[in-house]
Order: C-alpha cells, then structure tokens, then sequence
C-alpha cells in the first residue's frame, strides 16, 4: 500500500477526470510535462516540484494495474498508524472485520472487531501481532543530459530525499528513457525491502546531427546546383571534424549516402553517418546566372523531368 495514494488527487495533478481515458491522461501529461519540464524553467524550484508531480501521477495513472489498484485505495480509505516507531497501514474493512457479512448481530464480531482493530493499531492489545513489512514506494526524477554524453553514456550524481545516488547512463541511451535502479527508491517498513528509483533522461537536440540507432548519425547536407548537375568533392562535418565525400553527377535531392566509421565510437565498433542530400535552389540571382539558367532552359532538346507522369 502506497500512503501517498491517499494523499494526493493523481486526476487533479493532471487535471483530467476520474473517467479520462488512457489516450486523454497522456495528452493532458505531455502538455503539462512540455510546460513544467526544467529546460523550460531554469532555476524554477517551483516548476522542477510540478514536473515531478506531474511525472508521479503519469507513472500511476498510465499503468491499468496502479490505476485500478489507486482508485480502490482512494475508494475504500486506510488508516495509518504507529506501532513501536513502525508504521502500520490498516485497511477500512480489516478494521470493521465481520460486520459487514455477520447481518448486524453478535455472531458476525462487527463492532467488537472494529475496537479490536483500533486496539491493534494503537498498540493498546494483547492479541497484537507484528506488523508485516512492507516495501518502499519507488521513487522518480529525472536528468538532462547533452547530445555528446548521451552518446558517450556518463556517470552522473543526482539528489534524492536529501541523498546522492549515482547513476550510471547507458552509452546511447535515447530521450525520455527511464533508468532504473533497484533499491534506491524509498526504505522499506517493517523490514521490508526499499523501492526502486526510476530516472527518466532528457537529451538535448543537436543542431546539427541526429541519430538513428545506438551507433549511427544522420545529416542532411545541401549542394549547389552545379554541384548536382556535375558532381563535387565537398566538405562535410563528423562529430569530431570533418571529411570529404564525391557527390556523383546527377545526384537528385533526397540521395542518400553512407559514410562508414563516422557515427559513434562504442566498445562494439564505429556506427556510420547517413547523409542526406539536398540541392538548395538560390533565391537571389544575378543578371548573369539568370542569363544562364534561361539559356539552359530554352535549350533546343530539354529534358522533361514529368516524362514518367505521361505529361
């Protein structure tokens, strides 16, 4: 039993309603996630609090299971009490025992197990039997990380409840991936074991790379027009310089091309950089280069690039 279930109105934090469908509770979690995320909101404790918030309810809500579980908590109610420095959760129809199925008389218990319970909550019974343990609830929060070490995978330390836990982050590791790490959540009670710590990871874009796997980067490249009707030798950036690639005559924008070894270095080998290519068309002509652009164009045997559409 999770007591912060009693506590805190999950539908409310993301404000949508008891009945709100799976579909509606992620719409209404991606808004407010994307409103309060820390990026958005740089050294705003209040903002960093809600996007945690945020993120606990999402976590219950968006599990069938933890959602069906949480609504017959936030039903049915439990009390909580103190037993030697131990806390105790007792359920509302434990406490009642019987009454409910021994029709109101005496031979159901009713009342008398009601004052046996609260006599067993209060330490105040002889009949009183230890405490089951419990496990800790799990915990979540999150990190940013930069392009370069989500593909390096780094070693970070981050605060929890008043505490440093390190964590290591999978080399590659993709934005909104959750790490978990097993008992680092919240002490168990009762002996029970601790809960699990859950970091979600942010990764920053690149404005110049993407990626596409673990191992491989995308780049799209623009050529002049010359340089796709002749074919170049042109200049491209790698993450950590350059190189040259030949861009055939006649290359068409949208080619595709690979450049082996240039993607991220891993224990496993180099992934590749996929290029894309793109022919910028200019904008801003000078009375030559129209000249010449008209001249090719009235040219006496033209190439129809629709001939395949039968126009």
């Amino acid at each position: 039993m999770r007591k912060e279930w009693l506590e805190k109105d999950y539908y409310t934090t993301l404000g949508v309603s008891k009945d709100a469908s799976a579909k509606e509770i992620k719409k209404s979690f991606r808004k407010l996630a994307r409103e309060f995320h820390p990026d958005n909101n740089p050294d705003d404790a209040v903002a960093e609090a809600r996007f945690k918030e945020i993120n606990e309810a999402y976590d219950t809500l968006s599990d069938d299971e933890d959602r069906k579980e949480y609504d017959h908590v936030r039903e049915m109610g439990y009390f909580v009490g103190d037993q030697g420095g131990q806390q105790q959760y007792v359920r509302v129809e434990d406490l009642f025992g019987g009454a409910a199925g021994g029709g109101g008389g005496h031979g159901g218990g009713g009342f008398q197990d009601l004052l046996g319970g609260l006599g067993d909550l209060f330490g105040q019974d002889a009949r009183y039997q230890p405490p089951r343990p419990m496990a800790g609830r799990d915990l979540q929060t999150d990190i940013s990380l930069t392009f370069h070490e989500a593909l390096v995978g780094p070693t970070k330390s981050i605060g929890v409840d008043g505490r440093t836990v390190k964590v290591k982050v999978p080399q590659g590791i993709a934005d909104g991936t959750k790490v978990r790490l097993k008992g680092k959540g919240e002490p168990g009670v009762n002996g029970g074991p601790a809960g699990n710590l859950f970091v979600r990871v942010h990764v920053a874009e690149h404005p110049i790379f993407g990626r596409s796997g673990k191992r491989d980067l995308t780049i799209h490249v623009p050529i002049t027009f010359p340089e796709a009707a002749l074919g170049a030798v042109i200049q491209i950036p790698t993450l950590d310089g350059t190189t040259r690639i030949r861009v055939p005559a006649g290359t068409q924008g949208g080619t595709k091309m690979k450049v082996s070894g240039k993607g991220v270095e891993t224990s496993n080998g180099s992934g590749d950089l996929l290029v894309t290519i793109g022919v910028a068309v200019p904008t801003d002509l000078t009375d030559t280069q129209r000249q010449l652009l008209e001249t090719l164009r009235d040219d006496e045997s033209p190439v129809n690039p629709r001939e395949h559409l039968g126009v």
